[in-house]
């Protein structure tokens, strides 16, 4: 279960950035997960509230903000939103698409107290 390790890097991120604003308690939050990022939103939630016991954010709100996948479709020459990495353009139906975006997962914010 990788999304254990996820919440392992958040959990720094929280406390650095706690520990530099001084704030001691976190009540949310928020990340940005892609739609091609390969992340168990279940297994993820899970692992944060059990990695985030005992630290700044212990009992915070987790939000999960899905972004779409995104890429260039070298037939028509514009970006598209994709479901999925091997689905033909919505717009044209060409089949040479370059994903863009999607794979990403970036802590967007954090609510202190």
């Amino acid at each position: 279960m990788h999304e254990m390790s996820l919440c392992e890097g958040i959990r720094s991120v929280i406390e650095d950035q706690a520990a530099i604003h001084n704030v001691e308690k976190i009540n949310r939050v928020r990340v940005e997960i892609g739609r091609f990022a390969g992340v168990e939103k279940p297994a993820l939630e899970f692992a944060f509230d059990v990695v985030m016991r005992g630290s700044v954010a212990e009992g915070a709100t987790l939000v999960m903000i899905d972004l779409p996948g995104k890429a260039m479709c070298f037939d028509c020459a514009k970006e598209v939103e994709i479901d999925d990495r091997l689905q033909p353009c919505p717009l044209c139906g060409g089949g040479k698409l370059m994903p863009t975006a999607g794979d990403e997962m970036r802590i967007k914010d954090l609510e202190a107290a």
